[in-house]
């Protein structure tokens, strides 16, 4: 499409050559914007992360840190972002730009050695610098824990930043020593403007085309009339596809934009999400209204996956090692589909139907998942991997119980990571529900746990060990329910 262009670091360019798959990163390389790397291709080591000006939650724009690596370029025509070399302040013809706040920490605080993943962690970094909500994070005895600073930084903010050379400590001590952003921060001030609408954009080359239409109308009809059509929001699973495994679609039709996905309305019976909302969104919207979700994020990927991974996307792929369906089952969550014809409600127990195979007919897309209300007062989210955070689950379970008067009135339990699709444990919560909650009643349960599902030996774990982490889950949150009743 003639005239499909991006602003960089101030300066709008044209996306024309860039094919329809060509990436945020190709696309800044190529014009000698080098600061982002090239590390992993697949958003799990930041070395390519930028800054997007997206709509904010407590300010009209939010700087969001993304991976560039991820991103087809056509998937910001008519947006705003900045890389790395965009955050110092030119200077003086003849004199050097003053370094940003964030870059000047890392300078003298020795976070830089081989330099090749400073700028991303500068980018993650001055994402949550720019954070609006940020502030001092300490309990009442004035001390902090370790993944916040005194000045507020929250250190997941570079979970998906990693560095084989300098060791984090210097890192971690830059983050926690950045000031606030002055009035005279131009990247401060712009957070008061509303970030650059959505463009309809139809840029096609010999490869394809990638579509973003107006309106949630248009793009049903587009996705009846290309049912081959590949429907993307964050492409935090389609720019793997496209980097590691070098698929190509003759048809993308982005749907992040799109308004009517990306509502968030807490009504009487039930909380509904948009698709489209990105995991970072719903996080801070929700601001722990469901704790049951609040516990899954922050051991969902990473904040830069967050910043784009959608709760549409993550059911719409149906692996059954994704995290949220395991959560969204505890919650008997429901998923909303549309297609040109209507709507349709399928509860999420039902909605699953083989591996990566769903009852999502072509042509339909998931609209928005809804929670019912009112919450269990019992909840819990164990993920078991191999790493505390950014890694793939070997095994997943959420609880969601309603103990009253001593007895387990309601039990719901989702699992990921034992079968070829994320099932609920029905017998386990069958075994749970009128019982008395005892140790003896969870011992028992815990037993029928071990056996839900149909666990497998591969490389993260063997099948034996994912059935005794089943058991031992539903033992941990007894644990946990008679301590925090006991304290």
């Amino acid at each position: 499409m003639v005239g499909a262009r991006i602003t960089v670091n101030g300066k709008e360019t044209p996306l024309a050559p860039a094919s329809p798959h060509t990436t945020v990163l190709e696309f800044l390389r190529e014009r000698a914007l080098t600061g982002s790397k090239e590390g992993c291709a697949e958003g799990e080591c930041g070395a390519c992360s930028i800054l997007v000006a997206r709509p904010g939650v407590h300010k009209p724009t939010d700087w969001v840190a993304v991976n560039a690596c991820l991103v087809p370029v056509a998937a910001l025509d008519g947006q705003e972002i900045i890389t790395s070399e965009g955050l110092a302040t030119a200077g003086d013809p003849g004199t050097p730009p003053t370094l940003h706040p964030v870059q000047e920490e890392m300078a003298v605080r020795g976070g830089s050695q081989c330099g090749y993943c400073t700028p991303g962690f500068i980018c993650s970094m001055a994402a949550e610098y720019y954070r609006p909500d940020r502030c001092a994070h300490e309990d009442p005895d004035g001390n902090t824990d370790a993944e916040h600073g005194p000045n507020g930084f929250d250190l997941h903010a570079l979970s998906g930043n990693l560095c084989r050379c300098t060791g984090y400590r210097p890192i971690r001590d830059a983050a926690f020593a950045v000031g606030a952003p002055t009035d005279k921060d131009p990247l401060a001030r712009r957070r008061e403007q509303d970030p650059p609408a959505p463009v309809a954009t139809e840029y096609a080359a010999d490869e394809g085309v990638f579509l973003r239409m107006g309106t949630l109308t248009e793009t049903l009809r587009v996705l009846r009339e290309r049912p081959d059509a590949v429907v993307v929001a964050g492409s935090t699973d389609w720019g793997v596809e496209v980097n590691i495994r070098s698929r190509r679609a003759g048809c993308v039709v982005a749907i992040d934009r799109l308004s009517e996905l990306r509502e968030l309305r807490v009504e009487s019976g039930h909380i509904e999400i948009g698709a489209a909302l990105t995991l970072t969104e719903i996080e801070r919207r929700l601001d722990g209204r469901v704790p049951l979700l609040a516990e899954l994020f922050p051991q969902f990927a990473s904040r830069l996956i967050r910043n784009g991974a959608t709760l549409g996307g993550n059911l719409g792929t149906g692996s059954p090692i994704g995290d949220a369906p395991p959560v969204l089952l505890a919650l008997e969550a429901s998923v909303v589909l549309a297609d040109a014809d209507g709507e349709r409600e399928i509860p999420l127990a039902e909605y699953f139907t083989g591996y990566r195979q769903s009852v999502r007919r072509p042509g339909e897309l998931i609209r928005a998942v809804r929670v019912p209300l009112p919450l269990s007062s019992v909840t819990a989210f164990h993920k078991i991997a191999k790493r505390r955070f950014d890694d793939i689950s070997s095994v997943a379970a959420a609880f969601a119980l309603d103990v009253e008067d001593g007895t387990v009135r309601k039990a719901r339990i989702g699992l990921g990571g034992v079968a070829a699709t994320p099932i609920r444990a029905l017998a386990t919560e069958a075994a749970l529900e009128g019982e008395p909650w005892t140790a003896e009643t969870v011992e028992a349960a815990a037993g029928m746990l071990r056996g839900e599902g149909t666990p497998m030996d591969d490389h993260r774990a063997s099948s034996l060990y994912r059935s005794a982490m089943l058991g031992q889950s539903l033992l941990k949150l007894y644990a946990q329910t008679t301590e925090a009743v006991s304290s």
